[in-house]
């Protein structure tokens, strides 16, 4: 028995690989295909919902009530402020009836 001639060994691996160059090509096509042919899922339109009366007065109570809050603690602070006022004008007319002798 002879063994074969190294040109003969890589005429064999030179057809070996040009086989499995083609399934690997076949492969590839067959993912393709399998790829195209599956669709996405589309996903639904989203649904718009308006605003009810109910909802609009319900904004509506909420923005009033911060107003009114608001409003009553503007004039708490206002209030406050005056009282300070009028407290260090009477502190400072003491000091000075203190500062006179009186």
């Amino acid at each position: 028995m002879t063994d074969p001639s190294p040109l003969a060994k890589a005429e064999a691996a030179a057809r070996e690989a040009a086989a499995d160059t083609d399934v690997v090509r076949i492969v590839a096509a067959v993912l393709a295909a399998q790829q195209a042919t599956q669709q996405q899922p589309q996903q639904p339109a989203p649904v718009r919902r308006e605003f009810s009366p109910t909802q609009w007065l319900v904004v509506g109570g909420v923005v009033v009530s911060v107003g009114l809050v608001a409003a009553v603690f503007a004039v708490a602070v206002a209030i406050g402020a005056v009282s300070v006022a009028i407290l260090a004008l009477v502190l400072r007319a003491m000091w000075r009836d203190l500062q006179k002798g009186h």
